[in-house]
């Protein structure tokens, strides 16, 4: 059975995302899946409980830009532009910027760039908090299912093979965010 935190745990469930493991957390709309971006291992298990091609990548949630910068090659990113998509956060905006080399090549999948949102849903950010930075965010589904959106679809998708669960509310969004390049403005995903 997967360990439930609650809000008052949360600095457990954030040391239990240091120790490797992957946990469900509420985000703006949906139930995601998330681990430490730096660990292969922990990654390798988000795709293999959703059953997703490794090429496809994945976002970052961050609790403020400080947590996400370092992955933004900044060199390639206009001040005015950076400007802009910093004015949109916290908030329910995901930005596909070109990527530096701090992005670890599995959580870009077969993408030139890495998409990042610094949320203003409470226990997202809370969780990035404790955690200490910038955390895996990819809903929390099989490949093809729509997304969990309550603790009983997510206990029917995964069962006992996730390691843990923040429970918490999730936002008020009905779908999860736009994902939009940041450069361009084209959205990729509404």
């Amino acid at each position: 059975m997967p360990r439930r935190y609650i809000l008052a745990e949360i600095d457990a469930a954030a040391a239990s995302l240091r120790s490797g493991d992957v946990l469900a957390y509420p985000t703006e709309a949906v139930f995601g899946l998330g681990c430490d971006p730096h660990n292969r291992q922990a990654f390798d298990r988000i795709f293999a409980l959703k059953q997703r091609p490794p090429t496809q990548g994945v976002l970052l949630i961050a609790a403020d830009f400080t947590q996400i910068e370092r992955y933004v090659d900044t060199a390639k990113v206009p001040a005015d532009v950076l400007a802009q998509v910093r004015a949109s956060w916290p908030g329910p905006f995901t930005w596909v910027f070109p990527r530096s080399a701090e992005v670890p090549d599995w959580v870009a999948g077969a993408h030139p760039g890495i998409a990042l949102r610094v949320t203003a849903h409470a226990p997202a950010a809370d969780l990035c908090r404790a955690f200490g930075g910038a955390l895996v965010s990819t809903s929390a589904n099989p490949h093809g299912q729509p997304p969990a959106r309550d603790l009983a679809t997510l206990s029917s998708y995964f069962g006992d093979t996730l390691d843990g669960m923040l429970d918490a509310p999730l936002g008020g969004a009905s779908q999860p965010t736009t994902i939009r390049d940041a450069l361009t403005g084209v959205i990729i995903r509404t």
